[in-house]
């Protein structure tokens, strides 16, 4: 795979807190939100791609082996929402909801 965050891919990405990580794929979602509501979909598209990237790399830490179900879960509903028929029907501010309990938690960590 070829990896935008080649830093993060090298092993860096394992020395967040679950939360930080979370957090981070958080902040990529929700800058592909704001593209997409600016209507353009070429960067909406972009950082939803560098968010599933950061997604794969938490799914494979070994750490998170007991969020796995998780994980994938989120995986599925991210997808279904941003390149599929959103069968689950989320909408943006459940993915803000989502998302800023880990970017708390982490910040709360310093």
């Amino acid at each position: 795979m070829n990896f935008q965050h080649q830093e993060l891919a090298a092993g860096r990405w394992q020395e967040f807190t679950f939360a930080e990580q979370m957090g981070n794929i958080g902040s990529e979602i929700e800058r592909a939100i704001n593209w997409k509501k600016k209507e353009n979909a070429a960067y909406s598209q972009m950082a939803f791609e560098r968010a599933l990237e950061l997604l794969y790399l938490t799914i494979d830490d070994p750490r998170n082996r007991r969020r796995l179900r998780e994980l994938v879960r989120l995986k599925e509903v991210l997808l279904d929402s941003f390149m599929g028929e959103n069968q689950y029907r989320s909408t943006d501010e459940q993915w803000r909801k989502y998302f800023l309990f880990f970017a708390y938690a982490a910040r709360k960590r310093y």
